[in-house]
C-alpha cells in the first residue's frame, strides 16, 4: 500500500491545474522524511518550482542521511522542521520518539555541512512526566543549538490514542496520571515566551518564535487567509473562497485516484468575516478590522477588552499575553456573532 499511496500521491499532483504559482511547498503529516528518494525527486520536480521560495519538509530526529540530506537539497527543500517534542529522553520517548539532544545536535551539524540552515525546532508543553526543571532542560537545550525558528505547541489529548483515552477515564496506564496540570502548562508557555525572546526568538503567532526573516512563509499563508492546495490523504486546500477537504482514508484514496476519482471528498464555502477574527489574531501583529466588521463583532470585542484578553491600538485588535492563554475561548466569540 506504501508504493501505492507514493503512486498516486504523485499522480494527484501531476493532474492538478495550478491557477497559481506556489511560492511555498510544505511536507507534513506522519514522517514524509522517510519517503524513498526517487518519488520525493519525482513530487518535488512536479510542482512548479520558479516561484518557489520556501520548501519546508518536516523531519523527525534521527532519520537523516548524508544521502538523504543532499537528495532533499537537490530536489530544493530549504527548510526542515525537527519533531523534537521534548530534549529529556524520557519525555521524548513517549511521543515515540527515540533520539537524545546529541542525536539533534547531529543532525542540525548535518544540514548545516550541506548548506540548509533554516530550520524549526518542535517543543511540546505539558508531555506526561514534564516538570518546571525537565522544561528547563528542553529550554536550555534551544539556547545552546539556537535554531532560528522554534515552535511551542501546548499538548492536547487525543481520544483517539491510549494515552488520551486513559486520561478521559482518569485511569494511570500509558503515563495518563503523570500529565502536568493545564496551570503548569500554561506555566511552561509563558517561560518558553520569556526565554526564547530572551535569545531573539519573538512569538510573531501564538506557537510560533523566529528570529527576523526567518518567519514560517508557508504557514503565515494561512493565518493570513492565503489560498494554498494540499496533496494526500486528509489534505485540505483554500482557493479564497471555498475549503476542500482529501479522504482522510488510505485506501480510499489510493483506490480512488487509481479509478481516476478525485480525492476531495467535501467543499464547503468560507466565512472570511468569521476566519479572519480567529485565524488572524493568532498573529502577534493582530488584524484591523473594517467598519462592518467593527459593527458586527461590536460586542464580542469589548467583551474581550474589557476583560484583558485583547487590546487595541487604533483600529488594529491584538491578544494580550493573557489571551493567548485561552485563545481558543476568545476564538470561540467570533463564531456566529
Amino acid at each position: 500500500m506504501e508504493n501505492r499511496y507514493g503512486t498516486m500521491l504523485l499522480a494527484e499532483v501531476e493532474r492538478h491545474t495550478w491557477a497559481w504559482p506556489p511560492e511555498t511547498i510544505y511536507w507534513g503529516g506522519g514522517t514524509p522524511s522517510l519517503m524513498p528518494l526517487p518519488r520525493f525527486d519525482a513530487v518535488m520536480r512536479s510542482i512548479p518550482h520558479e516561484s518557489v521560495v520556501e520548501a519546508t519538509l518536516e523531519c523527525a530526529p534521527g532519520t537523516l542521511t548524508a544521502e538523504k540530506v543532499e537528495a532533499w537539497r537537490r530536489s530544493g527543500i530549504n527548510r526542515i522542521s525537527f519533531g523534537v517534542q521534548s530534549f529529556v529522553p524520557e519525555e521524548a520517548r513517549r511521543t515515540g520518539r527515540k533520539h537524545t539532544p546529541q542525536t539533534v545536535r547531529t543532525d542540525l551539524s548535518s544540514l548545516k555541512e550541506a548548506g540548509i540552515t533554516n530550520v524549526n525546532l518542535d517543543l511540546i508543553a505539558g508531555l506526561p512526566g514534564q516538570t518546571r526543571a525537565s522544561w528547563e532542560v528542553s529550554l536550555d537545550w534551544v539556547e545552546r543549538l539556537a535554531p532560528p525558528h522554534v515552535s511551542v505547541y501546548l499538548f492536547e489529548v487525543d481520544e483517539d490514542s491510549n494515552l488520551g483515552r486513559e486520561a478521559l477515564l482518569g485511569g494511570i496506564r500509558y503515563g495518563a496520571a503523570l500529565l502536568p496540570t493545564d496551570d503548569a502548562m500554561a506555566e511552561f508557555y509563558e517561560r518558553a515566551v520569556d526565554r526564547l525572546a530572551a535569545i531573539g526568538l519573538k512569538r510573531y503567532e501564538i506557537s510560533n518564535f523566529a528570529r527576523p526573516a526567518y518567519e514560517s512563509r508557508h504557514n503565515l499563508k494561512y493565518w493570513q487567509l492565503e489560498p494554498y492546495v494540499g496533496f494526500g490523504v486528509d489534505a485540505h486546500s483554500f482557493d479564497g473562497t471555498f475549503r476542500y477537504a482529501n479522504t482522510d482514508d488510505v485506501e480510499d484514496y489510493v483506490i480512488g485516484l487509481e479509478e481516476g476519482k478525485l480525492a476531495c471528498v467535501s467543499k464547503t464555502s468560507a466565512n472570511r468575516e468569521e476566519e479572519r477574527f480567529f485565524v488572524g489574531l493568532r498573529l502577534a501583529d493582530g488584524i484591523t478590522p473594517t467598519p462592518q466588521e467593527w459593527a458586527r463583532f461590536e460586542q464580542p470585542i469589548t467583551r474581550a477588552i474589557d476583560s484583558g484578553l485583547m487590546s487595541h491600538d487604533g483600529n488594529r485588535l491584538r491578544l494580550s499575553d493573557r489571551g493567548y492563554l485561552v485563545s481558543n475561548e476568545v476564538f470561540q466569540e467570533f463564531v456566529h456573532a
